[in-house]
């Protein structure tokens, strides 16, 4: 069976659809790129926002032509919009053959199987293969599920469920796997991954995860995405800026900077104390990058605020800052709420402060200019673009590229002199030298139980 998976969304619906292809590898399936050639297409769909769901249901819709005429035998939906919106799916869909939820991810293969589509999965064992692919070099690890947060404008705890903090054994266990694979950087996710092991009873927070996945991997570099300001504590902050191989970047939503705003999303943020925490960080971690996000038009959001936020962003000065425009979702507080800004409007303000900080980043930006910085290289030239990395203020598909002279391997390391800005993100660099090694000689490992190999796969349930 040979199966093709289109992803939408967040990086934590990459980490499910690389789970979804290793459950159906180890039936015997080959994963395709060309959906052309596909007898199995997976569509794992994103229901965060109007815009998401209606790409989501137009790539499954795109999914069901296939099967008129092509290789194409069966399309299943998965992932977050089929958890909220299933029965009307189904109903509306009928190309579809299966809709799975986020809460269902382990019941993919079983489901398949009934249908003939896939054979027995074999039992897992210390170093099988969690994902399936060429093991690209840059990976997610996932370190909880759901969460717990009463945001008003948000239905991922609708989605997801509550926030499930996954053992450590278990992640260290997947990040080994990763590694072995060829993993170079590994970001770690979750809906707020400064929440990881409230909800655990074995007292493990994230400083100590974080210490452990370096502890035991040499995995040159772990980055941390997604991390509510509320939960990024001192000793968070002392174990970043000792540890040279976790990045110095935070990625930090704080959505808004009007505090009438904030009050109104139900966000445990207010303008002062974003303020005194990202002086704070700054002061910890020296050269820290932080991003952040926010929502512009939310439910009587007048012109004032939108200047309280533009004001906010100029006295902080982020890095980088993704700006949308708010959509009420079924089930959420907000959704209450008379949805009073049109969407005209919406929009003049998103690109309002999208030129704002268009400008803000190109002045942070070039204090790199001139200066040395190490990237990991992610692809060599083509005929339409040069070779080209990251340096490590810049996350994988969100931050631009540095753009380099001449080709060097994609997952090794150079060393690179910062030539110039280009095209608002991006930056030219001349490589200086390759480097042989980022990670530190060979330790001896504590040695996980086999039954975490087993585990992995499962949590996504």
């Amino acid at each position: 069976m040979k199966v093709g998976v289109v992803t939408l969304g967040c990086d934590k619906n990459t980490v499910d659809s690389e789970r979804y292809l290793a459950q159906l590898a180890d039936c015997g399936a080959i994963a395709v790129a060309d959906l052309a050639d596909a007898e199995l297409v997976i569509v794992n769909t994103c229901g965060f926002i109007d815009a998401a769901k209606r790409e989501s249901i137009d790539a499954i819709v795109e999914a069901g032509r296939l099967k008129e005429g092509g290789a194409c035998q069966a399309v299943v939906a998965v992932g977050c919009m089929v958890e909220r919106h299933k029965a009307e799916l189904a109903e509306a869909l009928p190309e579809v053959d299966l809709f799975l939820g986020a809460s269902e991810m382990d019941q993919l293969v079983p489901r398949l199987r009934e249908r003939g589509l896939v054979g027995e999965a074999p039992t897992l064992h210390p170093g099988d293969r969690l994902y399936a692919g060429d093991a690209p070099h840059v990976r997610y690890l996932k370190v909880s599920e759901g969460c717990d947060h009463g945001c008003a404008f948000c239905a991922i705890p609708l989605m997801r469920g509550r926030h499930r903090s996954f053992a450590i054994d278990d992640l260290v266990r997947e990040a080994q796997l990763l590694e072995l694979q060829g993993a170079r950087e590994v970001n770690l996710v979750a809906q707020d991954l400064a929440h990881y092991g409230r909800d655990r009873r074995d007292g493990v927070r994230l400083p100590a995860l974080l210490e452990a996945l370096v502890g035991e991997t040499d995995i040159p570099w772990i980055r941390m995405l997604y991390l509510y300001s509320a939960g990024i504590t001192p000793r968070l902050l002392e174990v970043v800026s000792s540890t040279p191989r976790i990045l110095p970047y935070l990625d930090m939503p704080i959505q808004h900077g009007s505090d009438a705003v904030l009050e109104r999303m139900r966000r445990p943020e207010r303008r002062r104390t974003i303020v005194e925490k990202v002086a704070r960080f700054r002061d910890a971690i020296p050269g820290v990058t932080i991003r952040t996000t926010t929502i512009v038009g939310f439910p009587g959001e007048t012109d004032a605020d939108v200047d309280a936020l533009c004001a906010l962003l100029e006295e902080i000065r982020f890095d980088r800052v993704g700006v949308f425009t708010y959509s009420p979702q079924d089930g959420t507080r907000a959704a209450t709420l008379a949805d009073d800004v049109p969407e005209s409007v919406k929009r003049e303000r998103q690109e309002r402060v999208l030129e704002l900080q268009r400008a803000i980043t190109a002045e942070r930006y070039e204090r790199h200019v001139g200066a040395t910085a190490r990237v990991l290289v992610d692809a060599i030239a083509t005929a339409d673009a040069p070779a080209f990395g990251r340096a490590p203020w810049q996350a994988d598909d969100i931050d631009g590229v540095v753009r380099l002279d001449r080709d060097v391997a994609p997952g090794s390391f150079a060393d690179v002199r910062i030539d110039a800005v280009e095209d608002d993100y991006d930056f030219s660099a001349t490589v200086l030298g390759e480097v042989a090694s980022t990670a530190p000689a060979a330790r001896s490992r504590r040695q996980l139980p086999v039954a975490a190999a087993s585990s992995i796969g499962s949590f996504g349930a």
